[in-house]
């Protein structure tokens, strides 16, 4: 039976289980530099040591100014690959494998002074409101996200994803609530991210698939759901991603953390969905914090890899606790064990 402490395998990306650390913002930069320091090396490390079969490292900005804080990790400069080659390592010798999000954060970047869009529309009055791009520019930052992808394979990474979710650049650019341009890239919402794509593919070996986080639904008056962006999905498709990581919100009051009234696998229709109309494997996501939710969406076939955001960060050993709630075959490391014997 495929469970979660079945293998997966998808081109060449071998994982031990089905258990995803999802990217989650640690905010933890002493300098501004974006560069990552011990506090990333532990937090990542420690969950590949506690079973996690696929860690995703933090949106790190592909721009300084890509970032939502000053305080966020990045992957702009060459400078950053030796110290997240040093993270990778470490998650590679405990078993797991290795990706990191590219993101920039567009109209949402709370330091940026102005932060850029596709157009001059304030998230809300906490917000400055961006400067829109200029069409030389939204070509550029294409190439940031590529030249940081190639950063991100010399550093060892064993794949990357792409952040087109949560109210971020490649979001503002396919929703039609942030989007009023009159060029090419607001005639075609999907334009920006299927070239980010396909530039992304371009510098990834062919045998690594390319994953890409998608919000399928905005929750708000006048933005998108999951039927209507299928086309969007098609095309990034299209254009190289293999696996889409499926989140929603972001645009609008509704963001990660849900609203009222939700619950446990909430957005897991929206990954099944996308998963049978573009035949892709997908990440499910969204309170699957309890073991035996996050096992029901792999052994009902619902998604392929189910990632365990707030669960992870409460206990680095999840994937550990969870196989043994759940008669799965992660063993508690060695030098742990003696804490897991009963007493005579």
């Amino acid at each position: 039976m495929t469970d979660l402490f079945s293998r997966f395998e998808y081109k060449g990306l071998e994982l031990p289980n089905r258990i995803v650390m999802p990217p989650m913002c640690q905010y933890s930069v002493d300098a501004e530099d974006g560069i990552p320091n011990e506090w990333h090396d532990v937090h990542y490390i420690s969950r590949a040591v506690g079973g996690t079969g696929f860690i995703i490292a933090e949106m790190s900005g592909i721009h300084p100014d890509g970032r939502i804080t000053n305080r966020d990790t990045g992957i702009w400069s060459d400078d950053m690959i030796p110290a997240w080659k040093k993270i990778v390592d470490g998650i590679h010798r405990y078993g797991a494998k290795a990706a990191i999000q590219l993101g920039h954060a567009g109209r949402k970047a709370e330091d940026a002074q102005p932060p850029v869009a596709p157009s001059a529309i304030a998230f809300d009055e906490n917000y400055r409101t961006p400067r829109a791009l200029t069409t030389e520019e939204v070509k550029e930052m294409v190439q940031l996200y590529a030249d940081a992808a190639r950063r991100a394979i010399q550093a060892g990474f064993d794949t990357v994803e792409i952040h087109g979710a949560h109210g971020y650049l490649i979001h503002q650019f396919h929703s039609p609530l942030t989007n009023k341009r009159d060029d090419e890239y607001g005639r075609d919402l999907a334009l920006f991210g299927e070239e980010v794509t396909r530039a992304v593919r371009a510098e990834v070996p062919a045998e690594m698939p390319v994953l890409i986080r998608v919000s399928a639904a905005e929750y708000v008056d006048g933005g998108y759901g999951v039927e209507d962006i299928m086309e969007t999905c098609r095309r990034y498709r299209d254009a190289g991603a293999d696996i889409f990581h499926i989140s929603s919100g972001g645009e609008g009051p509704i963001g990660a953390g849900g609203a009222p009234g939700v619950g446990p696998g909430y957005q897991v229709g929206l990954a099944e969905k996308i998963r049978q109309a573009l035949n892709v494997p997908v990440i499910a996501v969204g309170m699957l914090d309890e073991f035996e939710d996050a096992q029901r969406v792999v052994t009902e076939g619902r998604a392929d890899l189910v990632a365990v955001g707030r669960g992870m960060l409460r206990d680095p050993y999840w994937a550990v606790h969870a196989s043994r709630e759940l008669n799965g075959e992660l063993e508690v490391p060695e030098q742990y064990q003696r804490g897991y014997r009963k007493s005579k």
